[in-house]
């Protein structure tokens, strides 16, 4: 199921993506379903050259780079990581690289998407 954004420069990265790369797009498109499947009220738009997510509060984004998708949780350090998966030393910030669609299973994205909402409140 694709996701179309209401909001036009969100929807133009994702088409502009598509061109470019359809494996990243594939990646990223999966993502953002993650995130709307889990929190349908979930606003987006672009910011820092990728699309920022926001509940209450931004909670982070996803950025396409050269080689990989990066998923950002904005406030990674307080997410359950048993298995230590997120990537990233810095005060926040904690992040996954994902190259391919099992990446999105491997590194299990849907894990730390549910936690997002224990930190919104």
């Amino acid at each position: 199921m694709k996701i179309e954004s209401v909001h036009p420069k969100v929807q133009e990265f994702l088409e502009q993506t598509k061109l470019r790369d359809h494996v990243k797009y594939e990646v990223l498109d999966t993502l953002r379903q993650k995130v709307f499947e889990q929190y349908p009220k979930v606003e987006e738009r672009m910011m820092y050259g990728g699309i920022i997510f926001s509940l209450t509060e931004d909670f982070g984004g996803v950025f396409v780079y050269k080689n990989h998708v990066s998923f950002e949780f904005s406030y990674g350090y307080k997410l359950d990581d048993p298995e230590q998966l997120l990537e990233g030393g810095g005060k926040f910030r904690r992040h996954l690289k994902l190259k391919s669609l099992a990446d999105i299973i491997t590194k299990k994205v849907d894990f730390f998407v549910k936690q997002i909402k224990e930190f919104e409140d």
